[in-house]
């Protein structure tokens, strides 16, 4: 992806080196014997934290972190990438009428606190619509390499850019909505609902890739990269590395296949009205 010597967005929020006191109450962030990298996999692409995390802890003021060489570029490459999100989707809601609020994105390392709580980064990155803000430890995207076997800057860029989704989502009031239908119905049925609020962020994130390819921002075997990141993130593919078999009914983000297929719609289409995943008789 090209990016370096353009813009990069003022709502960071550097976080790095601090310690966020307190801890997770008892409380566990995944259960059921899934394991730790479907734990990774509930906080990365955007699960509800809210329902699995303790109170919010407020974390001290920023120190002077200074990162390694190759960390200190990663984090000015993922505020270009934010920067790129604020132009598509104020744009995008320009044009539907609409005022698209920036949200903050914190970096942070070890652990943070939120308005969704207290996580680590063993949960990967995660997006808190109590205040609306992207977290995420610059460490993930080593494991994104190493553990998912998903390499690649725009392998990067398309983790902010549905975490970004998640926003939108939660601009629009459609992850309230979903969020309302908890206890309502079985935890079966729930599960479902948030597989298809992760597939539409999926979309969104297609939406965003399909700007910044128009923009010329893309590079030979970026959009691969997305890809590739998307099957490596799915649900099943996920569930026969860590346990050799596949629990559908514990899905909460998809499979590879349909999380690749929504990321395509959204490139392909570029827009919000082809991303009611909601509808889709097919999931």
């Amino acid at each position: 992806m090209k990016w370096k010597s353009r813009r990069q967005s003022s709502h960071i929020e550097d976080r790095r080196g601090q310690r966020s006191t307190g801890g997770f109450g008892g409380k566990t962030v995944m259960g059921g014997g899934i394991g730790l990298v479907l734990m990774l996999l509930f906080a990365f692409m955007g699960g509800d934290l809210g329902s699995i995390l303790s109170p919010d802890i407020l974390t001290p003021p920023a120190t002077n972190y200074v990162g390694s060489a190759e960390e200190e570029e990663l984090a000015a490459f993922v505020s270009v990438v934010l920067a790129d999100t604020e132009d598509v989707w104020t744009k995008i809601f320009q044009g539907y009428g609409k005022t698209y609020e920036k949200p903050t994105l914190v970096l942070f390392t070890g652990r943070v606190s939120s308005a969704c709580g207290v996580a680590g980064s063993s949960t990967g990155p995660f997006y808190c619509p109590g205040d609306q803000k992207i977290y995420i430890d610059l460490q993930f995207f080593h494991e994104l390499t190493t553990r998912f076997g998903a390499p690649g800057d725009f392998a990067m860029a398309y983790v902010v850019a549905h975490e970004v989704g998640h926003h939108v989502q939660t601009l629009l009031g459609i992850s309230q909505q979903v969020q309302d239908l908890r206890g309502k119905i079985s935890e079966v049925e729930y599960n479902k609902y948030l597989v298809r609020l992760e597939l539409q962020a999926d979309y969104l994130a297609g939406v965003f890739a399909h700007h910044v390819h128009g923009k010329g921002y893309l590079e030979p075997g970026d959009w691969e990269e997305a890809l590739n990141a998307a099957h490596a993130i799915g649900d099943d593919h996920l569930q026969r590395q860590a346990q050799g078999y596949v629990v559908p009914d514990s899905f909460t983000h998809g499979t590879s296949a349909q999380r690749m297929h929504w990321l395509k719609q959204g490139f392909l289409y570029g827009n919000l009205d082809h991303g009611d995943t909601f509808n889709d008789p097919d999931l």
